[in-house]
């Protein structure tokens, strides 16, 4: 019996000795992301502008047709004028080969060959293919590796790849005419820890910015901020995912929380964020339910209206 005491006793103590580690690695955290402004580079110039964008779920939670594979991960097919990028590459969950990206790529007509680049928003298992490559520091679009021929991959920190040329966006930067990324921005997660978070911006011609973000952990504020400070154009849409499990979803409202684990999002935060975006008059609205509960998608569906669009597997997001 004694015996046993003894180890309950030091499982607590191990615990206790977690969360208050984990604790002041958010408020150290929470410190330094707090010091974060969108004016801290310099405004970016020429990027250029593209006459024709879409955007092709390739991965999300839910699917246009029967044939289609969902799952709670993010991959967008970028397509900006003739470049095309693979933006994020899924989940995995199961570790399947094909994963659901092959066989999504697959049913649409997608190949490899096609791509020019990967962006990788952020090392979280969604977005990298699995638990093992957030581990691992690496990402995979199946369960055996798929050789990507020296393919340019932009990733928001250090990560590496067996084939693909990895190249770390340690701010924001054109990576192609038209097409930038923000460089990372930082949001410290009280599980998660430090997360620094990529996104897409490209201009299109006579429209603005269109953001394409993998999960929103910086909050949509902090992505639109950086995204005027550093281009001086409108925002004119916004595709992908802005974290808001505000009903639902329990694993993720507490789990992916940049707060303190017993205050994950309110609705409050969600109509804050639908006030900021409104003031912006966008011409496109897409959030991705990877992320986000019905309820939030549903509110932002109703505070855009006709701007509005659902994110479907198989389903282009045309601009």
């Amino acid at each position: 019996m004694n015996g046993t005491i003894a180890i309950v006793l030091a499982a607590l103590v191990l615990i206790a000795a977690v969360i208050i580690a984990l604790a002041i690695r958010f408020y150290l955290g929470r410190r330094a992301d707090q010091r974060w402004t969108a004016d801290g580079y310099p405004p970016l110039k020429d990027i250029g502008a593209v006459q024709h964008l879409t955007i092709l779920p390739l991965i999300d939670r839910k699917p246009a047709r029967p044939d289609l594979v969902g799952e709670a991960g993010v991959s967008y097919l970028v397509q900006a004028d003739d470049t095309k990028i693979l933006f994020d590459v899924g989940l995995n969950g199961r570790q399947e080969h094909p994963s659901p990206l092959f066989r999504n790529m697959q049913a649409l007509g997608v190949t490899l060959a096609q791509v020019h680049s990967i962006v990788i928003s952020h090392l979280h298992s969604d977005h990298v293919g699995g638990f093992a490559n957030q581990w691992k520091r690496t990402f995979d679009l199946s369960s055996q590796p798929a050789d990507l021929g020296a393919i340019r991959a932009i990733v928001p920190t250090l990560m590496t790849h067996s084939s693909a040329k990895v190249e770390v966006a340690d701010r924001p930067r054109v990576i192609a005419p038209g097409v930038a990324t923000l460089g990372p921005i930082p949001r410290q997660l009280f599980w998660f820890g430090w997360t620094p978070e990529q996104s897409l911006a490209v201009n299109v011609e006579g429209k603005g910015i269109v953001l394409i973000i993998g999960c929103g952990h910086p909050r949509l504020q902090r992505i639109v901020q950086q995204a005027e400070a550093l281009l001086g154009q409108p925002i004119y849409g916004v595709v992908g995912g802005l974290h808001y499990p505000v009903t639902g979803l329990p694993v993720q409202r507490f789990l992916g929380t940049d707060s303190w684990p017993w205050t994950p999002a309110t609705r409050k935060d969600v109509g804050d964020s639908i006030a900021f975006l409104q003031q912006r008059h966008p011409g496109l609205v897409a959030i991705s339910a990877h992320d986000s509960c019905d309820w939030t998608i549903e509110s932002f569906r109703q505070a855009f209206s006709q701007a509005y669009q659902d994110v479907l597997v198989g389903k282009e997001i045309i601009v």
